[in-house]
């Protein structure tokens, strides 16, 4: 008897004749989230199985593969060779001796095995009730299932948990994107979000020293780490950005500073998206939540884009909701560490919450919107991110 780690996926079925391509990104992906440790990966009829690894290792081989986008579920399981009496042997052994009430479901992949599942899960459940008679079967209020998959590689597997794991799409099988990611909640939720349909992530912070703390550069790479646990990779790409807020607070009226700061984040996003072969951009913006997500002020950010589509996964989200998923991928109690982004620096009293076009264009005249943009990314310095 083996001891293995079985692996699932869902989604990839529905991808028809490019199913290939998305199993290759997934085990591409699997392989990379594992290559810390000593394992062997196998297939088996839309399974994967991860064996030969060190079992003291086991809770933290299945913690990574939990995060794995792509991964539907997974169990821990024990591979016996596919013989009646074996099986029956490995699932009373898998058992313990606390009552309760339970059922054996039998799932027969190879058909070859001519004794039916009904009635494998009967004798099975037999066995169990004679070693521990204090239990008693129960097919629809059970505590315990035993589970037993009858693969055509001639081998079966046992276990009782199917664990849930990030589910989604194989992070890369759907592109690149650059996140625009600040010290807050929202942003790591969006890329997070956006890895999990399959987005390959790349981040953009922008920084403003001497105003805002190398502590606050230092927590924002810790919020791309804690997503890069689910995504991969990540580089951050962290730019200069005291020279335009500066600018910005000189020149232009206070209560359009926060849209045109924006709408120069957007700008610099885009040019870098180019050029790093990112696809979209994407922001943590819920609309309605603060001055710079109304409608209107979107509208207005959005006009300085030219050739890529923006996600904001998290338009329609409350605030109640983007905390609950923040906490899940445990990045909530980092998010709200006390160290000010460049977004609260020269905050306005009064910031415009329905900015007029010809009004925000007309301020920006008033600065050297190129010649500050071209300077921000000629200083451009970007940070390897990895779990």
């Amino acid at each position: 008897m083996e001891r293995v780690i079985l692996l699932r996926f869902s989604e990839i079925f529905l991808k028809g004749n490019n199913r290939k391509f998305f199993e290759k990104k997934l085990i591409d992906n699997i392989k990379e989230t594992l290559k810390s440790y000593e394992y062997r990966f196998s297939t088996s009829q839309n399974r994967y199985v991860v064996s030969d690894y060190d079992v003291d290792l086991e809770t933290e081989i299945v913690e990574r593969l939990k995060k794995v986008f792509g991964i539907y579920s997974l169990s821990v399981a024990n591979k016996v060779k596919t013989d009646f009496d074996e099986i029956r042997k490995a699932a009373v052994d898998l058992f313990d001796d606390t009552p309760l009430k339970f059922r054996v479901t039998v799932r027969r992949a190879d058909k070859r095995i001519e004794i039916p599942s009904p009635v494998m899960a009967a004798e099975i459940g037999g066995d169990i009730l004679e070693k521990y008679p204090d239990t008693s079967v129960d097919l629809t209020n059970f505590d315990k299932e035993v589970y037993v998959d009858i693969r055509e590689n001639g081998y079966t597997y046992i276990f009782l948990d199917k664990i849930h794991c990030a589910g989604g799409m194989p992070v890369g099988s759907s592109g690149k994107a650059l996140c625009l990611l600040s010290g807050g909640i929202d942003s790591p939720v969006a890329a997070y979000m956006m890895a999990k349909r399959g987005l390959q992530i790349d981040a953009i912070h922008f920084h403003s020293m001497p105003y805002t703390s190398e502590q606050a550069k230092e927590k924002v790479v810790s919020l791309a780490k804690i997503v890069s646990a689910y995504a991969g990779h990540i580089k951050l790409h962290v730019v200069p950005f005291t020279e335009i807020q500066e600018n910005i607070h000189k020149f232009c009226p206070p209560e359009y500073m926060i849209t045109i700061m924006r709408r120069i984040m957007m700008r610099i996003s885009e040019r870098l998206a180019m050029q790093i072969n990112a696809g979209a951009l994407v922001t943590g913006e819920s609309l309605g939540q603060v001055a710079s997500q109304t409608m209107q002020s979107i509208t207005v950010t959005n006009k300085v884009i030219e050739r890529l589509p923006v996600f904001r996964p998290l338009i329609g989200f409350d605030k109640e909701e983007i905390v609950k998923i923040s906490k899940h991928i445990d990045a909530f109690e980092t998010s709200i560490l006390p160290y000010q982004d460049c977004c609260t620096i020269f905050l306005p009293k009064n910031p415009v919450i329905r900015p007029k076009l010809e009004l925000i264009e007309r301020a920006e005249k008033a600065l050297d919107v190129e010649g500050l943009i071209k300077r921000a990314m000629d200083n451009i310095k970007v940070i390897e991110v990895k779990h």
